[in-house]
């Protein structure tokens, strides 16, 4: 009787935590499309969503086709990055451990850096002076390079017996990456630089809604894939041997776990660059509020969080006080460093 009255108090909580969270989410999702350098009223945006404006309208024109798409693409990263660090954190038990931390961001840098400053060396003409084609070359690459590091790791996963071997593995995928991005900095052009530093800072506005017709659906076949993986997280978090004892097919598993992971990360970070702290610090956080290990409640919760998270660090950048365009990674920093501190004073062990 005592612990059924403990298991309906903490399910009471949760479900509490999860309306609050949804209540937040709606606002966010309301200012990001109302703040801006063009003010958009809360009843302008319900004219606009019940198709009163005019096909003319300015304001309805900056919704749909700029902070709408925007708006949704903070929706995605954040949800996609949190769940890419949740699983990162429970395949390798490793509470610092995040969606970068196998490479597969610095597959993407390499993958800009190449097209961006290799193409403008060998031709040059900066790619981003080559219009539509030149955005699109961009995301290609950063797909292809992030992509190709995804697959290295999956191919390594299945021969390597120790997970700390794959760890470091990641660890010196990224130490060369960054050695070669290094290099074409210091023979590239100037405005090609620029352009991939300006990347680097990490953005959501790249995407227009046609772009997003893409992206959105793959995304969320990525998350929703994610979701079966709660039973397979909790049985890694019990230690590998005890995983396997317990019937769970462990090289299967890590492939599931990394290519998912890997899958989402590379998605985002070709759309929107390397975003920092946020599959760090989400898990550390739905942790902390719901008290538990649970991966059946902490996937969707880190989905809703993460998006949550990202809405905020997107409308403090856009806000007209600071002239609409800080660094996107400048915000996830300032809010998720101290979290990530605050984590590793916590740490007894």
């Amino acid at each position: 009787m005592h612990y059924s009255f403990i298991f309906r108090r903490s399910l009471a909580f949760r479900i509490s935590v999860a309306f609050f969270l949804l209540l937040i989410f709606v606002l966010l999702f309301i200012a990001n499309l109302s703040v801006g350098a063009v003010k958009v009223s809360f009843s302008e945006l319900m004219q606009i969503f019940m198709g009163k404006a005019g096909e003319w309208d300015r304001n309805a024109l900056v919704v749909y086709e700029f902070r709408m798409p925007q708006a949704l693409m903070a929706i995605l990263a954040g949800a996609s990055l949190s769940i890419g660090g949740l699983l990162m954190q429970a395949l390798f038990r490793n509470p610092l451990a995040d969606p970068s931390i196998l490479g597969i961001s610095s597959g993407a840098s390499l993958g800009v850096a190449v097209v961006t400053m290799a193409a403008g060396n060998l031709t040059g003409i900066s790619i981003f002076n080559a219009g539509v084609g030149g955005y699109l070359s961009i995301t290609v690459s950063a797909f292809i390079g992030s992509l190709g590091v995804l697959l290295l790791l999956i191919f390594f996963s299945s021969r390597l017996k120790n997970i700390s071997q794959l760890l470091i593995l990641g660890l010196m995928v990224g130490y060369l990456s960054y050695s070669i991005v290094s290099l074409l900095k210091f023979y590239s052009l100037k405005d090609d630089l620029q352009h991939y530093v300006i990347w680097g800072m990490g953005s959501f506005s790249e995407v227009n809604m046609e772009q997003m017709k893409i992206v959105a659906p793959v995304v969320l076949i990525g998350l929703l894939f994610s979701l079966l993986l709660a039973k397979p997280l909790n049985l890694l978090l019990l230690g590998e041997e005890y995983a396997q004892n317990l019937g769970l097919k462990l090289n299967l598993a890590r492939t599931l776990v990394i290519l998912i992971a890997g899958f989402l990360t590379s998605i985002i970070t070709a759309w929107c660059g390397p975003i920092a702290f946020v599959g760090l610090a989400v898990p550390h956080l739905c942790r902390s509020i719901l008290s538990t290990h649970d991966h059946r409640i902490l996937l969707p919760f880190c989905m809703l969080a993460g998006a949550v998270l990202t809405l905020i660090c997107n409308f403090i950048a856009r806000l007209p006080i600071f002239g609409g365009a800080l660094p996107l990674n400048a915000i996830t920093s300032l809010i998720g460093a101290p979290i990530m501190i605050t984590v590793i004073l916590r740490l007894k062990n």
